[in-house]
């Protein structure tokens, strides 16, 4: 039995338990978009709606979730593949309660594990899907590989694009990379955008359609708009007192935009979304890797 084999019984061993969390990445096709605070606010908002949320931080190297919650970790996924840690050990409780994780390099690392310590992940992820209702993935930014392939495990997707055209066109390559790839089912996936840093409604619903118009055009990828979060003094503040806005101004325009796209997500029949669980969507994301080598 090769390599692939081996993973497609791990996924077909997944297939017959149940997991219980929605799985949500966020991502964007450039940086410095807002794509952490809306990762980081998001997860507050679900969890003062009664939802038990822990955000992967996906991003290599750049710790912007830890960085943002001011908290540094003892642990990282690193620490749960290598050093025996468990799945409760690398959980960092922040604000709220919300838990997060910091991917430091575990999740580059994850394409090597051998079938010993990819078994021993798995019973410890399936733990990880059964203590949270919510999982958030904050992917990197830009057309990296593991970016796209993070989207590309991910069942729901939310793509943060602000005014600026370079945001535009970079979240449209990021798509196109994305549909280029063998893995890519568009039955199967969820993409949602968030226009950030926007002056007005019709500003927000114009960045969505310029993005929607030409995904569905040529790409044959349909979208759905969230909603906007304002351009706020108030969340720049918020970032650099690194206090997210929902617990420091949650009175504020962004803070209820932010409440009010979580609502929409909740409205989605929360209960009946499917939900395959960050154990399948890692198994996915090595899959991926491994098939692109």
């Amino acid at each position: 039995m090769d390599q692939a084999d081996k993973l497609r019984e791990k996924v077909e061993m997944l297939k017959e338990q149940a997991p219980t969390s929605r799985v949500i990445a966020v991502t964007s096709g450039k940086g410095g978009v807002g794509k952490t605070s809306l990762s980081v606010n998001l997860a507050l908002q679900f969890q003062e709606q009664g939802k038990r949320v822990v955000i992967l931080d996906a991003d290599f190297g750049l710790a912007n979730v830890e960085i943002m919650l001011g908290i540094r970790p003892q642990y990282n996924l690193a620490d749960l593949i290598f050093n025996n840690k468990s799945i409760e050990e690398i959980i960092t409780e922040g604000p709220m309660g919300v838990g997060f994780i910091s991917g430091g390099s575990g999740v580059q690392d994850l394409v090597n594990l051998d079938k010993e310590k990819l078994k021993k992940l798995i019973a410890k992820l399936v733990k990880l899907d059964s203590l949270y209702d919510v999982i958030i993935i904050d992917t990197g930014a830009g057309i990296a590989d593991s970016v796209i392939e993070f989207v590309l495990s991910s069942p729901e997707v939310l793509l943060v694009v602000t005014p600026e055209p370079t945001s535009i066109t970079d979240a449209y390559s990021l798509l196109k990379a994305v549909n280029r790839k063998k893995e890519f089912n568009r039955e199967q996936k969820s993409i949602k955008v968030v226009a950030n840093r926007v002056e007005s409604d019709e500003e927000g619903q114009e960045i969505y359609e310029k993005i929607s118009v030409v995904a569905s055009k040529f790409l044959n990828i349909d979208m759905e708009y969230l909603g906007h979060i304002p351009q706020d003094k108030r969340l720049t503040n918020a970032v650099v007192e690194q206090k997210p806005i929902s617990i420091h101004y949650p009175n504020s325009e962004s803070a209820l935009r932010i409440k009010s796209i979580c609502g929409k997500l909740l409205d989605k029949s929360f209960e009946d979304t499917e939900k395959v669980g960050i154990a399948k969507v890692l198994l996915n994301f090595i899959k991926t890797k491994k098939s692109n080598r």
